[in-house]
């Protein structure tokens, strides 16, 4: 990965957690045939050799197509597994312990949810990009708060990194979190849910297609 460039633009997939790492890699893959920018691999489990295995595999599959893999609230994780960064939520360690342990060169998000000041904060102490979230109803985190779109309009005027938005988001409600300012879409459920992912994940990319110049 370019460690100087800006987090990426675009459709940021959420992996789905699951014990079957075969199947985990073909859901991924679908995904990056598709073109998703980025993709952060989530799993709760205790289980720390299935999540360092599946980390691990994750950042060799991702570095074939040129899209970085960040670790999801386990920063011992990202480092172990030399993915290129880390995402922490409010109760996930500290936003500095993470920039100094993985350096200038690896990528650091923050979980900001409905708040701006939790964002300010988090570009204060490094971090690369910020997300925000819940938008919509989500299957993966049904009784997560909602964020409006103000906050995206806000951040879009105060804050200097890319905007994240999470939550719920579809083909069909996306297009609003764009023009509230969003640089990226956090999905999940949308993706790896749906029959065909790498058709899904095309489909979501459309999204930010750009007409070409004169």
């Amino acid at each position: 990965m370019n460690p100087s460039r800006p987090f990426p633009g675009g459709i940021y997939a959420l992996t789905p957690e699951t014990a079957d790492t075969a199947r985990l890699l073909t859901l991924v893959e679908a995904a990056l045939a598709g073109g998703v920018a980025a993709v952060q691999y989530r799993d709760k489990s205790a289980d720390v050799a299935r999540r360092y295995e599946q980390a691990s595999e994750l950042v060799a599959l991702c570095r074939r197509f040129g899209v970085p893999l960040i670790v999801n609230d386990d920063l011992r994780l990202a480092d172990l597994a030399d993915a290129d960064g880390v995402h922490l939520g409010r109760d996930d360690g500290s936003l500095r312990e993470a920039r100094i342990i993985l350096g200038p060169k690896k990528f650091v998000g923050a979980s900001c949810y409905q708040s701006l000041d939790l964002a300010k904060a988090a570009l204060d102490a490094g971090a690369d990009y910020v997300a925000f979230g819940s938008f919509f109803p989500s299957p993966t985190k049904p009784d997560a708060p909602r964020a409006s779109l103000d906050v995206l309009r806000s951040a879009r005027e105060a804050i200097c990194v890319p905007l994240v938005a999470i939550g719920g988001i579809t083909s069909g409600n996306a297009a609003t979190l764009l023009d509230a300012g969003a640089d990226s879409l956090a999905v999940l459920s949308a993706l790896f849910n749906a029959p065909d992912v790498r058709a899904a994940a095309h489909d979501l990319n459309q999204l930010f297609a750009t007409e070409p110049e004169e």
